[in-house]
């Protein structure tokens, strides 16, 4: 499973939805949106975004029990 988290520096949601992956655990790739202009103008006012294997499940917020029934259907 491959897990990537588009982040920002001083993003306190950010820091929730790492920990909450490691938790689960996860290691997500990390991506500083605003090392990209592309990536900073898709996910500016959505981030966090979680990324799993290619599809984006999170904007915003990480839901624990959704994150929890995505897991579970992988295994």
């Amino acid at each position: 499973m491959h897990v990537r988290l588009y982040t920002r520096e001083g993003c306190h949601l950010c820091d929730e939805a790492l920990e909450l992956l490691q938790r689960h655990g996860l290691q997500p790739e990390m991506v500083d949106i605003d090392a990209d202009a592309e990536l900073r103008m898709l996910h500016d006012q959505w981030v966090p975004v979680v990324e799993i294997d290619g599809q984006i499940r999170f904007r915003g917020r990480v839901d624990a029990i959704l994150l929890q029934r995505i897991l579970a259907k992988r295994h």
